[in-house]
């Protein structure tokens, strides 16, 4: 299923400000990454966030296209790095990939971060049930 329904975007503005209030961080250059277990009966095992700063890409076409860039490799990848491995922990997060960079990167590379973020996510997930 390599769909991106509205369901899987993390839209619910209390939840979002819990995400970036009480949610732990990593870093994969060139992405900051929040996220937070989460107890709430989601229809998916994740809701995402994507944001790119206004700051760094003043053009509005420039962060559309790097959050384009971002959905296609979140879309692609979810269900074999994702959602298997949080299916079979049982365990259902929120979560917001940050964009830092400060210049728009190849597609291939933003994917192969993507992925790197998936495998951080199951590996500090695997350190919390332990």
């Amino acid at each position: 299923m390599q769909t991106l329904t509205k369901n899987e975007r993390l839209r619910k503005k209390q939840i979002i400000e819990d995400l970036f209030s009480t949610g732990k961080t990593f870093h994969i250059y060139p992405f900051s990454v929040v996220w937070k277990d989460t107890e709430q009966n989601l229809e998916f095992p994740v809701q995402i966030l994507f944001s790119v700063s206004k700051k760094r890409f003043r053009n509005a076409v420039d962060r559309n296209k790097i959050k384009r860039l971002l959905r296609e490799a979140y879309r692609k990848n979810k269900e074999d790095h994702l959602y298997k491995p949080l299916n079979e922990l049982e365990k259902k997060c929120v979560f917001a990939i940050i964009y830092t960079a400060n210049k728009i990167l190849p597609y291939i590379e933003i994917e192969k971060k993507i992925i790197s973020i998936f495998n951080r996510l199951i590996i500090d997930y695997e350190k919390n049930i332990s």
